[in-house]
């Protein structure tokens, strides 16, 4: 269990203050100092200025449809419970009894009007309210206030898309003013039908030995690695043109550390390759009326296919065989990098399927998305095994000592001054303008949050209506 102390004044904060100096300098040259991927005092930074204020990703709608149901999920550090409550108001709870502390849920999802602690008693309503103790009269000579006394609750809990996203901070922008310009992509994304889409099963977990940034920010740009990391989808011949996927790839870049890769899917499948090489079965279901005139071109010959929003939310919608030899189906999954100690992390991976998906094409789009990024995917495994090794240069005391830059410096590729839609679009994915993106928001975040209390979280707060 990593221990966390915070990062106070003093030599811990000045270290941040001048890896970040060295980081900014490194990135105007089109360089990052390895650390960045592996070191304990930046993780407990990482703790306390990124993720206890900004927006965290933790459920969606359709994971807690009834009122009473929840699951437990994840804010950095924080095990949480995410609950709609008895009027439908979805609610997210420190999962921490306010008396002694003990863990209070311990069921990945159910459906509870209450929640009591197993180590003296105390319950709580669904919304986080104090309800009762044991020998309460004898005890307490009386009521606690049910307030005062209740489970800690975030602050800010809003939903897009039905996404439900939480932050502990009171001063974070609505969702929708942070997600800003890519608030436009995702609409085009999975906004597809007015029914949305629907989680297919509870999410997968495992652990890598590796920094939860290396998955954030290789799936917000990073199209040049297919060649070479999965090339033997190709060479095994599950899946043809793998060498070609970075010279097909574009970008989408939005502000506040959000992007998008694209690919020229009609170039490559032709007309079969149009709005994510979706069936026409499921075409036909499809209502695009609301999207403007770029939407629709974009998501008809170079969709949004990768992509991250800052800092640990991520989705990925390929078209992709669910066997070899068999019809190459685009499937949705949504995964988050959760942050577990220096150099570890817990992917968190859903897959998701319209809900005017027949039960055949649902079942389908899941068999393609486990079989390629399941926990035991064939890209999966590429993957996480290289992103291992970035963890271990980073820890390198021979690293370490030499002060070691990574080269993020490729052949510059401008923004198209033709593009019409928000945001800036790059004709080709190559000059890793996307990743140093990432880069200068994860640093701003550390400076700007540097003063920041972490007493931000309140008993009660802005719950989420159904």
């Amino acid at each position: 269990m990593y221990k966390f102390n915070s990062v106070n004044q003093g030599d811990d904060a000045r270290y941040i203050n001048e890896l970040c100096d060295r980081a900014e300098t490194a990135l105007e040259q089109g360089l990052l100092p390895v650390e960045l991927l592996c070191d304990d005092k930046l993780f407990r930074a990482e703790m306390e200025r990124i993720f206890t204020n900004t927006w965290i990703f933790l459920a969606h709608d359709s994971e807690i449809p009834n009122n009473g149901d929840f699951v437990l999920r994840r804010m950095g550090l924080d095990q949480v419970i995410v609950a709609r409550d008895n009027s439908g108001v979805v609610n997210v709870m420190l999962n921490h009894c306010r008396h002694r502390g003990s863990e209070l849920c311990h069921e990945d999802q159910g459906n509870a009007s209450h929640f009591k602690c197993p180590y003296h008693g105390w319950v709580y309503k669904n919304n986080g309210d104090w309800v009762t103790a044991p020998h309460l009269q004898d005890a307490y000579g009386g009521r606690l206030d049910e307030k005062q006394w209740g489970l800690l609750k975030a602050p800010k809990v809003e939903s897009f898309h039905g996404f439900i996203f939480a932050s502990l901070s009171e001063e974070v922008p609505s969702l929708r003013d942070y997600l800003g310009d890519a608030a436009w992509m995702l609409d085009a994304v999975f906004g597809l039908h007015p029914d949305g889409l629907k989680a297919i099963a509870p999410p997968e977990r495992f652990r890598v030995k590796a920094d939860w940034k290396s998955g954030a920010e290789n799936f917000c740009g990073d199209a040049y690695h297919v060649s070479t990391a999965h090339l033997s989808a190709q060479l095994t011949e599950f899946m043809q043109g793998v060498s070609q996927v970075s010279t097909l790839a574009v970008g989408y870049l939005f502000e506040n550390g959000h992007s998008f890769i694209g690919h020229r899917l009609s170039s490559a499948m032709g007309p079969a390759g149009e709005l994510w090489g979706y069936p026409q079965e499921m075409r036909d279901k499809f209502q695009l009326d609301h999207l403007d005139e770029v939407q629709l071109e974009m998501i008809t010959h170079r969709p949004p296919t990768i992509g991250t929003i800052f800092p640990n939310f991520s989705f990925l919608r390929v078209p992709q065989p669910a066997a070899p030899g068999g019809r190459a189906v685009p499937f949705t999954n949504i995964r988050m990098w959760q942050p577990i100690a220096p150099g570890l992390m817990e992917i968190w991976t859903w897959e998701f399927e319209f809900a005017c998906a027949s039960d055949e094409f649902r079942d389908e789009a899941y068999q393609s998305g486990q079989f390629g990024f399941g926990s035991g995917g064939i890209f999966e495994q590429d993957d996480t095994a290289v992103w291992e090794g970035i963890g271990k240069a980073a820890n390198s005391p021979w690293n370490r000592k030499n002060g070691t830059l990574l080269h993020y410096n490729q052949k510059r590729c401008e923004p198209d001054p033709q593009w019409q839609g928000p945001g800036r679009f790059f004709p080709n994915i190559y000059g890793e303008r996307l990743q140093q993106e990432f880069w200068r928001r994860y640093i701003k975040d550390l400076r700007d949050n540097a003063g920041k209390t972490q007493h931000n979280a309140t008993m009660g707060g802005s719950p989420c209506s159904r």
